[in-house]
């Protein structure tokens, strides 16, 4: 298993990789951004390769706006974490969440936080099973105008 920080030469391995997680988005679009986060010194995405082929990735941020729970800034934040279904249960999200985790401390950070939705009860384990203490429950409105 190699994991190491993304850099430009990984950007369409984490583009097809964020396409997996963030169904729905457009590949250019999921481009732009990723892109972005790479030149971004409060950003870093993490790479995990098996026999050479990208397998799984790690978005985090610096936060410094209110974050649920923390009372620290900045907080290291989980934007999104992503391994090939046939790749997990290896312990690759765990590595790859080690990693960010290390990033953000080293970037200042005395927290690391993350979210899911609700109904997302894989994500919701794997936050548990990695040390994640729920903070809080959400629901989210919105009315037209």
């Amino acid at each position: 298993m190699e994991l190491f920080q993304a850099g430009k030469k990984d950007l369409e391995d984490i583009v097809a990789l964020a396409h997996a997680l963030f169904e729905g988005n457009e590949m250019e679009a999921l481009r732009a951004e990723t892109e972005a986060l790479l030149h971004d010194a409060d950003a870093a995405i993490f790479l995990c390769r098996l026999e050479g082929m990208a397998v799984g990735f790690a978005q985090c941020q610096l936060r410094r706006d209110y974050v649920e729970g923390a009372k620290s800034s900045p907080v290291g934040y989980l934007e999104g974490i992503y391994v090939k279904k046939t790749c997990r249960r290896q312990g690759i999200a765990r590595a790859l969440l080690q990693c960010a985790e290390a990033w953000a401390k080293e970037k200042g950070c005395r927290e690391f936080a993350s979210d899911c939705t609700l109904e997302n009860q894989e994500s919701l384990r794997f936050h548990q099973n990695v040390g994640f203490a729920e903070a809080n429950r959400i629901i989210c409105f919105i009315k037209r105008l």
